[in-house]
């Protein structure tokens, strides 16, 4: 049986909700922007308006306002747009067990076995689009293919409110004329190493020799090359599969420069507490940390070290954090963003190896404390309870959230 897949996206996500909370947006450009006082003064998403007017996501807010001078600035509601990201999923559910969130506002659906419930892929992606605007108040551009690859190319071909087939028979006339650069997975650099090879579309990548690939970058060079050709076998997981987890990061850029190590200190004191909460929640343990620094010239660096036990405790992991950073990180410029993530994860109870140059009795206590701190933190609430140097305005910006991916890691431990 042909797989049907689909790729649906929910249109401008963020701007889309923001005009439904206030329906006299509706129509105006409005940029969902980041709060300017805690250093975060760009463009987090922007209305179909915004972007006909050249307005970019991730660009400074007065550069927004010099393309769009008329521009209505709002501040994001990330808790709405969990909301509707759940209330969309839970639609999606109505047709298929499938579902992959893809970020907040897209999703692959396998609905091959749906099709002789709900008519073909087309059909179901018509129910979609139709019920998404209807009961959610959301727009979705929909992507129907035999495959992921170009599902999401489908949802993006067409914006907004619109759905795009590509078929076996067609996906030859409509995705190989495309840039290389359309395709999830490539980027800037990555088009720049293919375009000195001489490929430049997507015709030319499925065209091309896949030892050349392979040599220019790696295994990646043969997946790209597998999905050009529309050999994209990737399934799209159950409702029911639970990702391994890999790291648990936090990050934050701070509302001013930190001169000192003991600033340093204080705000991964901060996030160490989101790293423990979230490690004991996934009972997990971290084998190691790894740190992330932006100095104020936006020069970024990641450093890493092994632990010498697993361990949940948000004080050695901050420990082993701090450690890190004075060893490694060269004072030459103010910090202007730090972050903390537990890397080498492993289930929690499954004992330890004892280390002879580690002072066990100091490592239980810090772990017992850390663990009542956990517990009154989740009766009486996270201001409960804290260190006396973090009740000071330590810099952390007040919109931060749990949920950060770090950047791309380049270090050596």
């Amino acid at each position: 049986m042909k797989r049907v897949i689909l790729h649906s996206d929910m249109n401008a996500c963020y701007a889309s909700i923001e005009t439904k909370l206030n329906p006299h947006l509706k129509g105006v450009p409005i940029a969902v922007v980041g709060n300017p006082q805690n250093r975060h003064g760009i463009i987090l998403a922007k209305s179909e308006e915004a972007k006909r007017m050249g307005v970019k996501t991730g660009e400074a807010i007065w550069q927004a306002q010099a393309k769009c001078p008329g521009i209505r600035l709002v501040p994001p509601h990330y808790g709405e747009y969990l909301k509707h990201s759940k209330m969309a999923r839970n639609l999606y559910y109505e047709y298929t067990n499938q579902v992959e969130p893809f970020g907040l506002d897209e999703c692959y659906l396998d609905v091959t076995g749906s099709t002789h419930l709900f008519g073909g892929g087309e059909n179901i992606a018509k129910e979609i689009r139709k019920r998404m605007k209807e009961e959610i108040g959301i727009s979705v551009s929909i992507g129907v293919s035999f495959c992921k690859i170009f599902a999401k190319l489908g949802s993006d071909m067409k914006k907004p409110d619109a759905i795009t087939i590509i078929n076996e028979e067609n996906f030859k006339d409509k995705v190989w004329p495309l840039e290389v650069c359309e395709m999830v997975g490539i980027g800037k650099a990555t088009k720049r190493k293919l375009n000195k090879i001489g490929v430049f579309s997507l015709g030319d990548l499925a065209c091309a020799p896949v030892g050349t690939l392979k040599n220019l970058l790696g295994v990646n060079g043969v997946y790209l090359w597998q999905y050009a050709n529309a050999l994209d076998i990737r399934q799209v997981v159950d409702r029911d599969h639970k990702q391994t987890i890999e790291s648990i990061g936090n990050s934050c850029t701070c509302k001013r420069d930190l001169y000192t190590n003991e600033e340093v200190f204080n705000i991964m004191q901060e996030l160490s507490f989101s790293v423990s909460k979230r490690l004991r929640e996934a009972k997990l343990e971290a084998g190691g940390v790894e740190i992330f620094v932006r100095n104020n010239e936006l020069q970024s660096f990641n450093f890493a070290s092994h632990l010498q036990m697993p361990t949940q405790s948000s004080i050695i992991v901050v420990k082993k954090a701090i450690e890190v950073f004075k060893e490694k990180y060269n004072w030459s410029f103010p910090v202007r963003a730090v972050g903390i993530r537990a890397i080498n994860l492993r289930n929690e109870g499954l004992g330890k190896q004892m280390d002879v140059f580690l002072n066990h009795e100091k490592f239980q206590k810090n772990e017992d404390v850390d663990t009542a701190l956990y517990n009154i933190r989740k009766k009486y609430g996270e201001k409960s309870i804290t260190f006396a140097a973090l009740k000071q305005d330590i810099g952390l910006p007040s919109d931060i959230t749990e949920i950060v991916t770090l950047p791309a890691r380049h270090y050596n431990m």
